[in-house]
């Protein structure tokens, strides 16, 4: 049977799995599910429509499910947030549904938001994401999966960030960045994120086909639909570079407003990655 602490408020409609704890003044609105194993934490709040899935921590001041922050949405809208297994969600972050109805704001499995973080309506978050101190994910957005992203950075809304990439602390992202990348500053990317790739079990060869990909797109002095021309040309790329290659052909051919253009080095700059 779920533990509810007395001072907490869970809505009758709730649906609350085994093992799940409720602490003190605590708030579960209406028509919210916690998976087996959730834990909210005293003066955590989970609002309506939030769907939470096995083994997730919302910790005290944490708001999931709040209402979009869009100034045409309609609160009796119904849509929803929607998380993965083992999600973390500490000191006071926050997390918009979404705003079309029947839509969903998306966390994946084993995501840990630290403390100030926040996730606008209808973006979604891939399994592995680490978000420091007071990042702030727009509207619109996705963030791949391993992702690490540092303290205070901010992601423009409408923008994707491919698997694997590393945001340095207080960076700003306007663009799309392709997978494996770092990046720094306001939309510079600076190396790829070679420890990242190893840790995400990318073979010696698979890197090199990634080093390969990314000095072609940035250092041949080549247009994007040129790279992509080239970088079709092979017919024995592994799955992580053809993911790459989608990745870039994806964002040079997004539609309004997801025309954002893909993040480059800063003009000039010429980063060698670390060699194996």
């Amino acid at each position: 049977m779920p533990d509810i602490h007395p001072t907490a408020l869970v809505d009758a409609s709730a649906r609350l799995g085994q093992g799940v704890a409720v602490g003190a003044y605590a708030r579960v609105e209406a028509d919210t599910v916690l998976g087996e194993l959730c834990r909210v934490m005293d003066y955590g709040v989970v609002r309506r429509y939030t769907h939470l899935g096995r083994g997730n921590v919302v910790h005290p001041t944490a708001v999931l499910g709040g209402e979009p922050q869009d100034l045409k949405f309609d609160p009796a809208t119904v849509t929803y947030v929607r998380t993965g297994a083992n999600c973390v969600f500490r000191e006071g972050v926050t997390i918009s549904r979404a705003t079309s109805p029947g839509q969903a704001t998306l966390i994946g499995d084993d995501v840990y938001m630290m403390a100030q973080s926040h996730v606008g309506h209808d973006s979604v978050i891939e399994n592995g994401v680490v978000m420091a101190n007071c990042v702030s994910v727009a509207g619109h957005c996705q963030v791949g999966q391993a992702c690490f992203l540092g303290g205070g950075a901010g992601i423009h809304q409408y923008c994707w960030v491919g698997q694997g990439v590393v945001v340095r602390g207080l960076t700003g992202i306007a663009q799309h960045v392709p997978p494996f990348m770092m990046t720094a500053n306001t939309n510079d990317v600076v190396g790829l994120n070679v420890v990242g790739m190893r840790r995400m079990g990318l073979t010696a060869p698979q890197r090199q086909q990634i080093r390969q990909m990314y000095r072609l797109m940035y250092f041949e002095g080549l247009s994007v639909p040129a790279a992509l021309a080239r970088l079709d040309q092979g017919d024995d790329w592994d799955a992580p570079a053809v993911a790459f290659r989608e990745f870039v052909r994806r964002c040079h051919q997004a539609p309004p407003p997801y025309n954002r253009g893909i993040a480059r080095p800063r003009r000039g700059r010429r980063i060698e990655t670390p060699q194996e």
